[in-house]
């Protein structure tokens, strides 16, 4: 059984200061499972739910400097609608970013820790995905990419180039994940990666599983956490999670 994708992780120096910006940002609730670790998720949800894809934010004592491989994009669902959210997160504590993110209309932002994001215009494709749209990971062979994360959390392939791939959940909810090919990547890795949850008891074998899919399992390995780094098939970190 293929793991779920249930958030996207942040390496914050603050991590209740930027969970409220994203809480915020997104309109959603803020909870903590311990010091050092904010979750952010829509009010009433219960987790893991393939209808959203939550943002946790993890304290780190001295977070690398920003990476930009992989962001978030929000949806808007009018002109109107994408003037005032962007007017709102400047308020929030946002500020515009000058960073290159591809030709579809957006605003670039940065959060009040330098991590790039974007607000989309409107766009159909984007109607029925709550506020986040997609996570988008920055890459070198989108093809590549989609056939690993297609196996890895059992997501449809909606849209695949040489330029694009774009996946969602098999069920039709949520947010998408897009793979954009991306010249002269970063080597460093980002201060924001994907965490994927397997089925209860199947920690081990999922990460067998991955690693026969072409994963990695990430040196440094950290014994007294629950969760298993790894890296996928162009060297991105990610978790894989443990059922408590």
């Amino acid at each position: 059984m293929a793991s779920q994708l249930v958030q996207v992780n942040f390496k914050a120096r603050d991590d209740a200061a930027l969970g409220r910006f994203w809480a915020d940002a997104l309109g959603w609730g803020v909870d903590s499972e311990g010091p050092g670790v904010t979750n952010v998720e829509p009010v009433g949800l219960t987790w893991p739910d393939p209808s959203a894809v939550c943002v946790d934010f993890v304290i780190v004592p001295d977070p690398e400097s920003v990476r930009y491989r992989t962001h978030i994009e929000l949806a808007t669902t009018s002109e109107a609608h994408h003037e005032e959210l962007v007017a709102r997160l400047k308020e929030l504590g946002a500020t515009p970013s000058d960073a290159c993110r591809g030709d579809l209309p957006q605003t670039v932002m940065a959060d009040p820790e330098g991590n790039v994001f974007c607000v989309l215009e409107p766009r159909e494709i984007h109607r029925d995905t709550g506020p986040i749209a997609a996570v988008v990971v920055d890459c070198e062979d989108p093809r590549a990419m989609a056939a690993f994360w297609s196996e890895a959390v059992d997501w449809t392939v909606h849209e695949l180039t040489d330029e694009r791939a774009l996946l969602r959940s098999a069920k039709g909810v949520g947010p998408y994940l897009e793979f954009l090919r991306t010249p002269h990547l970063l080597d460093a890795c980002s201060r924001v990666h994907i965490d994927v949850l397997p089925a209860p008891g199947e920690q081990e074998a999922e990460v067998a599983r991955l690693q026969a899919l072409g994963a990695k399992l990430a040196g440094g390995e950290r014994g007294e956490f629950p969760w298993k780094i790894m890296t996928d098939p162009e060297g991105n970190d990610f978790c894989v999670l443990r059922r408590g």
